[in-house]
């Protein structure tokens, strides 16, 4: 069993940055990729952010230049570095790892671009 240990919402003004984070441990052989997914009140789950085992990276379009997500491949932990956050950036980020044996998803973090 894989646990997802997520952190880094909160409240940030326009313009403003935070950083998300997300430690996955227990029964892991093999990652395939880590992604940060959003979901605000009344929209359907995006992806934002997803990185692979090959390092390759994809964003979606509204946060390409502003978003930026890294691994730490011995520690199993995904980050995404926000910077200059709008107010439609507001939303439950959710962490998605994806294994050999299934997908598993965090618990998610509120993110609330306001001023």
């Amino acid at each position: 069993q894989v646990q997802l240990v997520e952190s880094g919402g909160g409240l940030v003004q326009p313009g403003g940055s935070l950083r998300l984070s997300c430690a996955a441990s227990g029964n892991i052989t093999r990652i395939n990729s880590m992604a940060y997914y959003r979901q605000a009140p009344g929209k359907e789950r995006e992806l934002v952010a997803k990185i692979t085992n090959g390092g390759w990276k994809h964003y979606h379009d509204s946060v390409q230049g502003r978003f930026t997500i890294s691994r730490d491949a011995v520690a199993n932990t995904v980050y995404v570095q926000m910077n200059n956050l709008k107010p439609e950036d507001t939303a439950v980020y959710y962490c998605n790892v994806d294994l050999p044996a299934g997908t598993t998803w965090g618990r998610g973090t509120q993110v609330t671009v306001s001023s």
